[in-house]
């Protein structure tokens, strides 16, 4: 408890019933934490700093008693969704410049062998001379 401010704790205490309960007077009745504190008449920063556990105590009661979940839950539930499905795209892509990088090796290397003149061992160029003699 902050025992700073306990005329603030009072006020967003009854803004919470006033909320839940469907009578609000002077915010817009929504279940967010904005609300809260138009309700409650401080500014929002005061309930995130120094009422953090009221704002937890709220979000809590709103997913009680109204079987609601709380937008700034919904808004990170989609921020997961869509990071997760990036996260699938990405992996989906590497996965296929890896193979791309596996194809483009394959392709050079037979490349590099068909560019190549085909050496024979048995054979010997006619412009080369031998060191030594061939011994029969």
């Amino acid at each position: 408890m902050n025992p700073q401010h306990p005329d603030e704790r009072t006020r967003i205490r009854e803004a919470m019933d006033r909320l839940l309960a469907g009578q609000a007077t002077v915010s817009n009745g929504s279940f967010t934490t904005a609300a809260l504190a138009a309700e409650a008449g401080i500014h929002r920063m005061a309930l995130y700093k120094r009422h953090a556990d009221l704002k937890n105590e709220f979000e809590e009661r709103v997913r009680t008693e109204t079987k609601q979940v709380p937008e700034t839950e919904k808004q990170l539930r989609a921020m997961v969704a869509k990071l997760k499905k990036t996260i699938a795209n990405q992996r989906a892509e590497l996965e296929e410049l890896r193979q791309l990088v596996t194809h483009l090796t394959l392709a050079s290397a037979v490349l590099t062998q068909e560019s190549e003149p085909p050496t024979d061992m048995g054979v010997t160029p006619n412009n080369v001379i031998p060191l030594r003699p061939p011994t029969t």
